[in-house]
């Protein structure tokens, strides 16, 4: 950072409804920051005391989406003017020669919960057009090559600048450092979609906790889902490459049901013999239950001396917000089974429910899996997961 700078604001973006329980967060983390303006989905906060060393600072939030440093918001009636008055705020062009912004990031703050109305987080045809109208108004040499949705994501550990489009004629402007990998994406949410032949949105859950979590999850290797129905999680990672095996006394859909590296077990997870488990390296859950439940019925499987679970992937339910003020004790029982590295967060597209990974060690995100890539075979697709497994559903 070639000039000091020191902000006064952050702001937090959020899924509609999780305001409070950010709120909790930040107050819990004694960061000397007080909440100020909000809408929901959209929070700031004013430091006690200004940031002395913005680039360093972090936040560790499940529910916040992204966040960073804001430099202040216009309001108005046309793109183009709102755009011309946002690189004159005050303060905005020492910021700029202090951080050196290498991208922009432009989005719409959730006006509802998604899933909710066809509702998903993403691009809108909004914030393309204010993109635009910031890039024609700017004489930032390293945003003149920036196009909408060019790109998946930003460089890490850059400086970028954001846009949020509060309402169609305020927008509050910020910066971020890349710091981490949810704060490449635009808005915090991942570059997927749900194809067509997705089966349910659990799809894009899956898709964005794979994105998120960085697991070291290899081609060929057993996943274990429980609560499978209606199949949406198995699909993405089936096209991952994972022989999956799905336990659920409900149905599964006929897409999911015919692949042929997918096994569906009709039966409770608290009914299925341990020694099913013992060849499976990951461990999937998403059951419509309190979060209580859905770790007993893990913990069920990973304390067993047969089965080697490697890493998990949880997504946890609130049925009410105050149920977040557990999420310590839920990451307490998770590590008390021997996974130290465990994280939280409330994916994009996750509703009223956040996600939990964990493994083993942080160390295992660092091996270089060569003996487990040679053992992928190059052949035609298995005709099923390895190793029959009781009470599998006929084909």
């Amino acid at each position: 950072m070639s000039t000091p700078w020191h902000p006064q604001f952050l702001f937090a973006v959020c899924q509609t409804g999780a305001e409070a329980a950010l709120k909790r967060e930040f107050v819990a983390q004694n960061l000397g920051l007080r909440p100020s303006f909000s809408r929901p989905g959209f929070v700031t906060f004013k430091f006690d005391q200004p940031c002395e060393n913005p680039q360093g600072f972090q936040l560790h939030s499940t529910f916040a989406r992204t966040w960073g440093f804001s430099l202040g918001k216009v309001s108005g009636d046309h793109a183009s003017e709102l755009a011309a008055a946002s690189w004159q705020l005050p303060g905005v062009a020492e910021v700029l020669m202090a951080i050196k912004p290498r991208d922009l990031h432009v989005w719409q703050r959730d006006r509802v919960m998604p899933g909710e109305d066809g509702f998903e987080p993403g691009p809108t045809a909004l914030a393309a057009e204010v993109d635009a109208a910031l890039i024609a108004n700017s004489s930032i040499e390293s945003l003149q090559s920036h196009r909408y949705g060019q790109q998946g994501a930003s460089q890490p550990n850059t400086w970028i600048l954001d846009a949020v489009i509060v309402e169609p004629g305020e927008w509050w402007l910020g910066c971020h450092h890349a710091s981490r990998r949810a704060a490449c994406w635009v808005g915090g949410v991942p570059p997927i979609g749900q194809p067509e032949e997705a089966v349910s949105r659990a799809y894009l859950k899956m898709c964005e906790a794979l994105e998120w979590s960085a697991l070291p999850i290899a081609r060929g290797e057993i996943c274990v889902e429980l609560g499978c129905s209606p199949g949406g999680a198995a699909q993405a990672l089936l096209d991952k490459g994972l022989f999956v095996v799905g336990i659920d006394p409900a149905e599964v859909d006929p897409v999911v049901e015919a692949h042929p590296n997918f096994v569906h077990v009709r039966r409770r997870s608290l009914d299925v013999p341990k020694r099913d488990f013992q060849r499976a390296k990951w461990l999937t859950a998403d059951m419509n239950v309190p979060p209580s439940y859905t770790l007993d019925a893990v913990e069920d499987v990973v304390l067993h001396k047969t089965p080697s679970i490697r890493g998990l992937v949880l997504t946890l339910k609130l049925a009410d917000w105050s149920l977040t003020s557990e999420i310590g004790n839920l990451v307490k029982r998770v590590r008390s089974w021997g996974y130290r590295d465990v994280r939280t967060r409330q994916l994009a597209f996750n509703r009223q429910e956040f996600c939990l990974v964990a493994l083993k060690s942080r160390a295992q995100r660092r091996i270089k899996r060569g003996a487990s890539q040679r053992r992928i075979r190059t052949d035609a697709p298995h005709s099923g997961v390895p190793g029959k497994m009781h009470g599998e559903s006929p084909s």
